[in-house]
Parts: C-alpha cells; structure tokens; sequence
C-alpha cells in the first residue's frame, strides 16, 4: 500500500500515523481546557521516530520553489530527553538527511521532556523544552519537514 514515508508500506503505517493524529487532538483539548497533558514514553518516543522518518521524504529536504535548501555543511540537530534514555541526532550534512536515536555534538540542541519533545515537532506550545545554539536551523528544519501537515489550497 502507498504512503508517503519510504520503507513504511503497510496497513501499520496508517494506525500509527492515527495514533499520532489521535496524540495531537488529545493535547489540543487537554490546551484548550487547561487540563494537563502527558502520553507514555514508548508513544512519544515512537512519534518522534515517525516524524524524523517523515523529515526524510524528498519533499521536505529538496529545494523548490519556495522551498529553499535545507541540507548544507555544519547543518545537525540534537533532540534530548530530561526525563527519559532518549535521544535523537538529525544529520543535514550529507546529500538526504540522515537521524539516529544517538547523542554526539550538534549544531542546534533541543532539551526537554519526553512529551513536550514530540509537542514541539508539531509546535504546539512546550514551556519545559529548551533550545540552545542554532535556533533559526531548529526554525527551518521544522518548517520544511512539517510540509505534510499543511493544508492544500483549493
């Protein structure tokens, strides 16, 4: 079956891409209401393993119109977990970006817990997340990797 991620051509794509829609609608409601919001570990985790798939697909890295590069020298982002063994390293060096779950020396750093670590990918507010270094990398890296959840003009 066809999706957009590379390597993730099956039925399970959909219900865990559903889990992640389902994740964010919870967390707006939670926002709206005021109420707290939290998902265990292993989902977060596995959230950010998508989106760092979905940061691979061409469109979110190849230069368009309107789209300027992403991929260049010194170009790395470090997402790190207070509160859990979690890490996650992009690489932009190369010629399509690259992530591993790994710690190493990164151009722009984003620290904060497990779940305001996968909120912060979709921009949803994250006042326990800290970014150290390159923020407007962390800026651009966002914008173009959150192509898919833009709507299309009709």
């Amino acid at each position: 079956m066809w999706t957009p991620a590379e390597g993730e051509d099956s039925a399970r794509f959909w219900g865990r891409r559903m889990t992640f829609e389902t994740v964010l609608h919870r967390c707006d409601a939670a926002l709206a209401t005021g109420r707290p919001f939290a998902v265990e570990d292993a989902v977060a985790a596995d959230g950010l393993d998508e989106w760092m798939t979905f940061a691979g697909v061409s469109e979110a890295y190849e230069p368009g119109p309107g789209a300027s590069a992403l991929l260049g020298p010194g170009r790395t982002l470090l997402f790190q977990a207070t509160d859990a063994d979690a890490a996650w390293r992009v690489d932009l060096t190369g010629d399509r970006p690259a992530w591993s779950r790994a710690t190493a020396p990164a151009a722009v750093t984003v620290r904060g817990p497990l779940t305001e670590l996968l909120l912060s990918v979709y921009r949803r507010p994250t006042p326990n997340v800290e970014t150290t270094s390159d923020a407007a990398l962390l800026d651009h890296w966002l914008t173009r990797t959150g192509f898919w959840l833009e709507a299309e003009e009709c």
